[in-house]
Formats: C-alpha cells, sequence, structure tokens
C-alpha cells in the first residue's frame, strides 16, 4: 500500500496521537520494506540493565521486561510514527509526566528530560503494544524549571536526526518509576 505525501500529512495533522496502522504499512515500523514518507527509521531495543535513575546512577529496570521501540521522523512534517510493543512489563504506568512511555534526552548512562511522551502500550502484561503517529508541537506535561515551559516546547523531531545518540526511550511503572526498561538511539 502506498500514500502520497498529501494523503500522510492529513492523516497525521492532529496534535495528538493517532492510530496510524495504514501509514505505517509497508514501513520498518511494520515489519516491510522502508517508507518513502520517512526521513529516518529507528529501532531500539529496550532492556532493564540500561536504566538510569535521574541521580544518574544505573538502578535495575524490571527483570525479565523487554522492549522493542520502532519510530519512523519525517521532519518537514514534525510528526513521529512508532511502534511500540513491550514484553514482561506487569503493573500500572507511573510517570509524573503525561504518560510513562517517553523519549528522553540524554546520552547512554546519563538521565535527561523527557521531549515526546507516547500513549502508554496496552494489553497483557506478555505483550502490551501502541502504534501511531505524533506531530508537533509536543508536550510532555512536564515542566522545565528554568523556563517554566514544558520539556517538549520547541521540540522538533529533526533534533533527533542530527545526533540520535543523544536520545533513550523508556516507561515507567509504579514499581520501576526509573523505568522498566530503556533503550539507546544508535547512529
Amino acid at each position: 500500500m502506498h500514500f502520497t505525501t498529501a494523503v500522510i500529512a492529513g492523516l497525521v495533522a492532529a496534535p495528538l496521537a493517532l492510530a496510524a496502522p495504514s501509514i505505517l504499512s509497508g514501513s520498518i515500523l511494520s515489519g516491510g520494506v522502508r517508507s518513502a514518507y520517512f526521513d529516518a527509521e529507528y529501532t531500539i531495543n529496550a532492556t532493564p540493565d540500561q536504566v538510569i535513575a535521574t541521580t544518574g546512577e544505573s538502578v535495575p529496570g524490571q527483570p525479565g521486561a523487554y522492549g522493542v521501540f520502532r519510530y519512523g521522523i519525517n521532519v518537514a512534517e514534525n510528526v513521529i510514527c512508532y511502534n511500540i510493543k513491550l514484553s514482561g512489563v506487569t503493573g500500572e504506568y507511573k510517570s509524573m509526566a503525561a504518560t510513562a512511555t517517553h523519549i528522553h534526552e540524554a546520552v547512554a548512562g546519563k538521565a535527561g528530560p523527557p521531549r515526546i511522551a507516547f500513549p502508554n502500550p496496552t494489553g497483557s502484561d506478555s505483550c502490551r503494544t501502541s502504534v501511531g503517529c505524533l506531530k508537533g508541537p509536543f508536550i510532555t506535561g512536564i515542566t522545565n524549571t528554568t523556563t517554566g515551559k514544558d520539556q517538549g516546547d520547541g521540540f522538533n523531531v529533526a533534533q533527533i536526526l542530527a545526533n540520535p545518540t543523544r536520545f533513550f526511550t523508556d516507561t515507567h511503572t509504579a514499581s520501576y518509576s526509573a523505568g522498566a526498561v530503556r533503550g539507546q538511539f544508535c547512529a
């Protein structure tokens, strides 16, 4: 299935998440061939041993949990499409942000602020999923104490493409507030 940029842009024009499995078909996000709509696509494997607390210390995530976060980025539209699958993540989600599933800005081994908040994956503890697209401006629900603005304010997906290793993705639960799983973007 092939969509024109105009059709896709119309589908992702809303500022909130859109259920967009048709957009994701034919791309790496659904296991197929890369879509011409995306400037870049990333697959991040998230594990509990990569979790870092806000203090900068390595802390254990949820034992046996695993996540695959697939992202497609369109810079011109400031759109990020996502296909998130979690396995072994149990219990309720919990975060100070609007949701508990994010992209944060920080290099490997460091903590950093959330820049994009995604709808939390749903389903059974053995397989939770979240699929859709978000269009900026992005709102995380966390206020930057220096600027008084949301941590997503002014963020553009082009920043990920410019230096992907400065970003990681994760999900938080009540039992694993620092993160159940975390994965770093690669160059």
